[in-house]
């Protein structure tokens, strides 16, 4: 399993990166036996769909799992129905979209299209249920309720590992927006890597109910016995290296910070 970052620049894009949008992907077979990859997409925030283009044709994505709805997550929706209806080769087959209650409406309200707008030709959507996971070839996906404004989803993934010799499965927890909650260590615990949001700064963002600080991701990876923590959704007018040294100064384990096109193999 391999987790790509497109973009991780938090509540808007920035200088440099897109906003949120994460590539997994792991080896499998299809139903007749040959070798292929499966591709999820987890987010979609503005300028991710052009990023998106430099890492895979989105013509091969099996899913897109949308953590929240809010824009800067989601806008560029409207890229990847453009993109899947007006393709110089044809109409591409629907992508499963699976996110909160209200993403098709959310969807319309961006591209402004008319209330008999379904894009069933470009998607096919579906809302979170944490009761139920959702397969995709090798890859197992399950969505947990986390703390933000509005409904949001974390989600945990569980795949093939792709290094010899280690673990037949391997795991991946995205936080997408939250603050702390009951339903995080549950998402975090043992994971492999830990990929969490840090928009707040310990001192500075006192809010509570809206996002993590480098502290509380660190916490977070430390009471989960998470493997590796990787801190994303930084806004542009944050320091990284503060975010990390929260994060340090709880958490043991490496700490990386999220940046386009990184990549890391489990």
């Amino acid at each position: 399993m391999r987790l790509t970052v497109i973009g991780c620049s938090g509540s808007m894009s920035g200088p440099g990166s897109p906003a949120s949008c994460y590539l997994v992907q792991a080896d499998g077979t299809d139903e007749h036996g040959e070798p292929r990859t499966y591709s999820v997409l987890l987010d979609l925030g503005p300028g991710a769909m052009g990023a998106l283009l430099n890492h895979v044709d989105p013509a091969a994505l099996d899913l897109l799992s949308v953590s929240h709805l809010h824009a800067d997550h989601v806008a560029d929706l409207v890229g990847m129905q453009v993109y899947r209806r007006w393709h110089p080769g044809g109409p591409l087959p629907a992508l499963s979209v699976v996110g909160p209650e209200g993403t098709l409406e959310r969807l319309r309200g961006i591209d402004g299209s008319e209330a008999s707008e379904c894009y069933e030709r470009e998607f096919r959507i579906t809302a979170h249920d944490t009761n139920v996971p959702v397969h995709v070839g090798p890859l197992t996906l399950q969505a947990f309720r986390v703390n933000h404004p509005v409904p949001a989803f974390g989600v945990r993934l569980t795949g093939p590992s792709s290094r010899a010799g280690g673990p037949e499965r391997v795991s991946l927890a995205y936080t997408g927006d939250t603050d702390w909650c009951d339903g995080l260590v549950p998402l975090a615990q043992d994971v492999d890597l830990l990929l969490s949001e840090a928009a707040f700064q310990e001192g500075r963002d006192t809010v509570r109910g809206v996002h993590l600080t480098g502290r509380r991701a660190g916490q977070l990876a430390a009471a989960g016995e998470v493997r590796r923590l990787v801190l994303t959704h930084l806004q542009p007018w944050t320091d990284p290296d503060v975010v990390r040294q929260e994060a340090h100064d709880v958490y043991r384990g490496p700490v990386d910070l999220a940046e386009p096109g990184a990549v890391w193999t489990l």
